[in-house]
């Protein structure tokens, strides 16, 4: 299902459209009747909270892009500690309030200067807080116009990869699947020698989106599992050599810490540990 923006829920949007009407009234010389909105509406409440994830959004537009993947991935994360449904309430009467106060069809006839980046962001929190929506080629779509925002002048490099994927996404569904049955067997064909744990990190590796939550739990996973391996062999084992080196490197497996960040060199050292519990168990047998 693919997610419909609107500019009526969109709290970046109607926290600009309201600062344009205080500014347009001031000019004006009255008094602006919605002044008084934005310190109910977005000091010390959640709908504020919401707009600072969209306020830090337009002010990191610095950035390189695996700067500007990890503020994003950030942001998306930290609006899942936000409660929705006090959101959604405030939302609903701040609306209320401004159609008693404003031609609410003038009001929204506004332009704003960050309405396509609040566009792109409010669909990505609506897929990263409701898992029943699901729309790949709207996700990527959106990531990108953020991505190109935060990184003005640094994406050049990469202009023929998203060109690509642009491409790829426009696309029949019935070419998308092929193309991915396609590389998909050409992975397994080229490291038919790794076993499924071992692909299963590959994979991770190359199709990465730096989601540090989903990393760790993934790492976390991958972990446990080895060190239960190594801790059946180490009791199938009978040299005692054999078993003091399965030993260390159990002690090697930590869990990792909540500050800890997952990278690449992680993943592929998961993979040598699993290619070592492949071998001491051809060794056992």
């Amino acid at each position: 299902m693919k997610v419909k923006h609107s500019k009526y829920k969109n709290t970046g949007v109607i926290f600009e459209l309201l600062i344009r009407q205080i500014t347009r009234d001031s000019l004006e010389g009255k008094e602006s009747p919605v002044k008084k909105l934005l310190p109910k509406y977005f000091v010390n409440t959640e709908l504020g909270k919401e707009y600072k994830l969209y306020e830090s959004l337009s002010k990191n537009n610095s950035l390189s892009e695996s700067k500007a993947e990890t503020v994003l991935n950030i942001l998306l994360e930290t609006s899942k500690t936000l409660n929705r449904g006090v959101i959604k309430r405030q939302k609903y009467n701040l609306i209320k309030e401004i159609k008693e106060i404003c031609d609410i069809n003038k009001f929204f006839s506004q332009n704003i200067q960050n309405y396509k980046l609040y566009a792109s962001f409010y669909n990505l929190l609506e897929y990263s807080n409701h898992p029943n929506l699901k729309n790949l080629d709207h996700i990527i779509q959106n990531k990108l116009t953020i991505i190109e925002y935060l990184t003005p002048g640094k994406v050049s490099k990469d202009s023929n990869k998203i060109s690509i994927i642009e491409e790829f996404t426009k696309e029949d569904k019935e070419i998308r699947l092929l193309t991915y049955k396609i590389l998909l067997e050409k992975f397994n064909e080229k490291y038919k020698e790794l076993i499924l744990p071992q692909k299963n990190i590959l994979k991770k590796i190359l199709l990465s989106s730096n989601n540090q939550v989903e990393l760790k739990e993934f790492y976390l996973n991958e972990i446990l599992s080895l060190r239960t391996s190594l801790v059946d062999l180490n009791s199938k084992t009978t040299d005692q050599v054999t078993k003091i080196k399965i030993n260390e490197i159990v002690d090697l497996l930590n869990i990792p810490q909540k500050t800890d960040k997952i990278k690449d060199n992680d993943l592929v050292n998961l993979m040598q540990y699993h290619e070592l519990v492949k071998e001491l168990k051809k060794v056992n047998e």
